[in-house]
């Protein structure tokens, strides 16, 4: 799984017409370290959607391009655009259901 680093990389990710699973996270954030896994799981088995996490330690300017509250927080987009957001701890089988819906739509 991919740690987008800057906003240009995210300019970059957006361009690929890819759909993309956002995970905003935080090294201090205990929620935020049992979704890792998860998300990582995520990654290898949906290779047709690009699957990326981002500090928002590190990456304060895009956290507050996508209004991020409270961590983790999963954004999904497809066609450039938002089509969902999910806050907190989430089981993987509820993930796997939002990027399936997103796949079909």
């Amino acid at each position: 799984m991919k740690e987008i680093e800057n906003i240009q990389q995210f300019a970059e990710l957006v361009k690929q017409n890819k759909p993309i699973l956002l995970d905003f996270y935080a090294d201090w954030c205990g929620p935020c370290q049992t979704l890792l896994p998860i998300v990582d799981d995520l990654a290898k088995e949906n290779e047709d959607f690009e699957i990326v996490k981002i500090n928002v330690d590190n990456n304060q300017e895009l956290a507050s391009q996508f209004q991020v509250r409270s961590i983790p927080a999963l954004f999904f987009i497809k066609d450039k655009t938002v089509v969902d957001r999910v806050q907190g701890l989430q089981p993987k089988s509820f993930l796997q259901s939002k990027i399936n819906e997103i796949k079909a739509a």
